[in-house]
């Protein structure tokens, strides 16, 4: 019987459909998660291997060679996110996991990002009751989102795309993009130009990279 259960509120979670959040089964397996949440959070700076540890533990999935910078928020406290290699997230990272969150290798984060895979109806009298629904946030390999970036739910992101700071994305994005704004949109591609420009006029030295 407990098995049955727990594919209850699992396809409740990752099923998409209205539910019901604030049951005692998925309160009482989401705040085991949170405590550890709370417990990553209290860690120090210089617990580095400790911090590591703990990631490996409260993430549905972390590749190898990936820092999270606490404070870190998640309403599952991570259990629902997935990481590949070498994914960097600066202080406040928030993923709103109530249903399954993946990140591709090597993304960065800035600071105070949002990725939200939670959404309530908009009908007021099912927000009442405190309903809602979870939709998956795919992104790819080797994007980079800047500070307060915010992603809802549903949202696929492609490889190698770089959002701007501040923006809003509400519908995917294709790969190798640049794209800003409320609502986010592709401002250009990402191609030759920045082979040999990093930022406007200021030329990449190959030569030095090379020898790193």
């Amino acid at each position: 019987m407990k098995e049955e259960t727990e594919m209850d509120w699992e396809q409740e979670l990752h099923g998409g459909e209205i539910y019901f959040p604030n049951s005692e089964e998925i309160v009482k397996e989401q705040t085991k998660c949170m405590e550890r949440l709370y417990d990553f959070n209290a860690t120090r700076p210089s617990e580095g291997e400790k911090r590591t540890a703990m990631l490996k533990e409260m993430l549905a999935e972390i590749g190898e060679n990936c820092y999270i910078e606490p404070p870190f928020h998640a309403n599952w406290g991570g259990h629902h996110v997935h990481f590949g290699k070498g994914v960097y997230a600066n202080f406040g990272l928030t993923c709103v996991d109530d249903t399954h969150i993946y990140v591709g290798d090597y993304t960065m984060f800035g600071p105070n990002v949002v990725l939200a895979s939670a959404n309530h109806p908009l009908l007021p009298e099912l927000r009442e009751k405190a309903y809602q629904y979870n939709l998956p946030v795919r992104i790819g390999k080797n994007c980079w989102f800047g500070a307060g970036v915010i992603v809802v739910p549903g949202v696929t992101i492609g490889d190698n795309v770089v959002i701007g700071a501040g923006s809003i994305v509400t519908k995917d994005l294709p790969s190798n993009t640049l794209a800003v704004g409320n609502p986010c949109r592709v401002l250009r591609e990402i191609g030759e130009h920045d082979r040999k420009y990093y930022y406007k006029d200021r030329e990449i030295d190959w030569e030095k990279i090379e020898k790193l």
